[in-house]
């Protein structure tokens, strides 16, 4: 699967937004000292702007940028072949063909090394488009199935499915985690402390205080 596989699969962008917002408050429930999460989300990332990240702590990451223009996704793979440390720059038709209103997610510092885009891959949307769109590009021949890391990157953007969460979250923090509490997340149901204490018995609603305003997840 490549970034243009994954621009068919996302959904529109306000649905993107809480799907994201819930990958975040799912696992601020799971790992509530934040050292281990994959998902963040910050509602205030600047003015106008919020922010979707992942990082697995290995090198990969993307952040995906919702703002009145749309929604900017940046994916980076660090065993790629088409990463910009490979090539000394961005890989061709990965960044060229972005609209000018996403020019500044582009050239954002915490999205660059040194001026150099770090990207593998890229989607955007523009608010009154009716799809995502992704640059034309000419992908590395025989090297991986996965030539820019959307396959691995986007998985859980792709497959929303509570299953597809709860499969993860086991194997990442190698506990139990309860469905129907995801499915209450995933479906941005306001958060109870029932709902917390079902996905960690240890912590209640009321420490994740700081993740909620932080996210901006309704609670009850």
């Amino acid at each position: 699967m490549t970034v243009h596989d994954v621009a068919r699969q996302l959904p529109g962008i306000a649905v993107l937004r809480e799907h994201c917002r819930s990958l975040a408050m799912l696992e601020a429930c799971l790992s509530p000292e934040g050292a281990d999460r994959y998902h963040s989300f910050d509602d205030h990332w600047s003015e106008g702007e919020s922010m979707a990240s992942m990082q697995n702590g290995s090198g990969d990451e993307y952040s995906i940028v919702f703002s009145a223009a749309g929604a900017f996704v940046r994916g980076f793979d660090h065993e790629s072949p088409m990463s910009p440390y490979v090539e000394d720059g961005p890989w061709p038709g990965v960044l060229d063909e972005v609209p000018g209103v996403f020019q500044s997610c582009v050239e954002e510092p915490a999205f660059c090394d040194d001026g150099i885009p770090r990207v593998t891959a890229c989607l955007w949307r523009e608010a009154g488009d009716s799809a995502w769109s992704a640059g034309s590009i000419d992908f590395p021949d025989g090297q991986t199935d996965d030539p820019d890391g959307a396959n691995c990157l986007f998985q859980l953007l792709v497959d929303r499915s509570p299953v597809a969460f709860q499969q993860w979250a086991q194997d990442y923090y190698e506990v139990p985690v309860d469905l129907e509490a995801v499915r209450h997340v995933l479906s941005s149901r306001p958060l109870t402390d029932e709902v917390v204490r079902a996905l960690n018995s240890e912590i209640g609603l009321a420490a994740l205080a700081e993740d909620v305003a932080e996210i901006g997840c309704p609670v009850n």
